[in-house]
C-alpha cells in the first residue's frame, strides 16, 4: 500500500475517531480493479525468442531402480534407502512423507 509521507500526521486520537463510512471508502478505494489472470493461460501463450523446440527430441538416459534404492508409496519417487522412515503394511515410506 502507498504511504504519503508528507502529509500531515495523525495522533492516536484522530485515529479512533475515523467514522465507519471513511474506513469503507478507503477500502473500497485501496482494491484493485485488476482481475486474476490464469498463470497457465499466460505460459503457454509466451514463447522464447528464436526458440522453436517442435522438432526437438529429449534424449534422456533412464537408469532402473538401483538395489539401494525403494519407491514410496506416497509420493512414488525414487529414493536411497538411508531415506527410508517406515514399512507399514508392505509399503515404504519416505522420511518427506512419513
Amino acid at each position: 500500500m502507498a504511504t504519503d509521507y508528507d502529509a500531515p500526521r495523525r495522533d492516536e486520537v484522530d485515529l479512533g475517531e475515523d467514522s465507519l463510512e471513511e474506513l469503507k471508502a478507503r477500502r473500497v478505494d485501496s482494491q484493485s480493479a485488476a482481475v486474476d489472470v490464469d498463470e497457465a493461460e499466460v505460459a503457454e501463450s509466451f514463447e522464447l525468442p528464436g526458440a522453436d523446440l517442435a522438432d526437438e527430441e529429449l534424449t534422456v538416459k533412464v537408469l532402473p531402480m538401483q538395489s539401494d534404492e525403494f519407491r514410496c508409496a506416497r509420493c512414488f519417487l525414487v529414493h536411497h534407502r538411508s531415506q527410508l522412515a517406515m514399512e507399514r503394511n508392505g509399503e515404504l515410506i519416505c522420511r518427506e512423507c512419513a
